[in-house]
């Protein structure tokens, strides 16, 4: 017979194996504010943001962008404006580990 204790520690232990090789898997990803993640957009030509939309109580919206070899995320209440040589990309959503 199968202790369920003992197959509840195994299962959280494989999930924080997992969370720890996403982190590893996606390297580093700072957050911002948004005002930061503005500038650093515009500091680059042809930028490329991937954002989303999402949240339980209240909408938020959420960006990604890499610069100089980081990723670098923002989450804000209001849509954030760009440059228009700046490609949005539309995602279904944006998982951060």
């Amino acid at each position: 017979m199968v202790n369920p204790g003992v197959t509840a520690a195994t299962g959280a232990a494989a999930a924080a194996a997992a969370a720890a090789q996403a982190r590893k898997a996606s390297g580093a990803i700072v957050h911002v504010e948004p005002e930061h993640f503005q500038e650093l957009v515009g500091k680059s030509r042809n930028s490329l943001v991937v954002f989303a939309q999402g949240g339980f109580l209240s909408k938020k919206n959420y960006y990604l962008t890499t610069y100089k070899g980081l990723f670098f995320y923002t989450d804000s209440s209001t849509v954030l404006q760009f440059s228009g040589d700046t490609e949005l990309i539309k995602a279904k959503s944006i998982w951060v580990p």
